[in-house]
């Protein structure tokens, strides 16, 4: 029984010792270990863990009747009940130790395999973010192309702007020379047609002269 327990203790902080370390061994205790807690794994752990607290509280039970009996005696121990004390002791301390030692691998394990999910959910966050920025930067690039596009564009149309500008100038200038030209042409017409109503009233005059001389030699 003692040195069973004592190679139970060997193996756990051997065990433990493979936990608290980062070690090729430690991914395939904790593989062992995550075999061991599915199926038919938990119901023996539990039942190996409550026969050695049975038997953990047995010898202490044993202790305390010893001790009690030494007492009745008055004072006095036997060597019997000393070797027995001594053994019940031992195994206690033994079954004691058994116990933490399983209970500190099932917290390093626990703690170990929330690590690894924690390392992994934060490893997805950062890809998140690494796609998240990788599609900022790709939107900033096409944000800024679009906007070399447009300033392009804009001054394209400002010179076109422009030279349009520049062609309605020339045009209102035309036009203005020729309402100029039009209007001295008007003018000019007028003066004209003036000038011909005095030719014609000039004309009838020398006209009506003519028939009155000839009237006059005809008489």
């Amino acid at each position: 029984m003692i040195q069973l327990l004592f190679m139970m203790i060997a193996m756990e902080v051997s065990m433990v010792a493979v936990l608290l370390f980062k070690t090729p061994l430690r991914k395939l205790v904790i593989m062992g270990l995550d075999r061991l807690k599915r199926g038919r794994g938990p119901l023996m752990v539990k039942s190996v863990t409550g026969t050695l607290s049975v038997v953990l509280f047995s010898s202490v039970y044993s202790m305390v009747k010893i001790n009690n009996r030494g007492f009745e005696d008055g004072g006095s121990v036997n060597p019997t009940d000393q070797v027995l004390m001594a053994k019940h002791l031992l195994e206690a301390t033994l079954m004691g130790a058994v116990l933490f030692l399983a209970l500190m691998m099932d917290r390093l394990h626990h703690y170990l395999r929330e690590l690894r999910v924690r390392r992994k959910t934060i490893e997805a966050v950062k890809e998140q973010n690494r796609g998240v920025e990788d599609r900022k930067v790709e939107e900033i690039k096409a944000m800024v192309e679009e906007t070399a596009k447009l300033r392009a564009e804009r001054k394209r149309l400002e010179s076109q702007f422009q030279s349009k500008t520049k062609e309605v100038d020339v045009s209102e200038a035309n036009v203005i020379a020729l309402r100029k030209q039009s209007e001295g042409l008007l003018l000019e017409f007028d003066r004209l047609l003036g000038e011909n109503q005095k030719l014609r009233n000039h004309l009838q005059s020398l006209d009506r002269g003519l028939s009155r001389s000839i009237s006059k030699k005809n008489m």
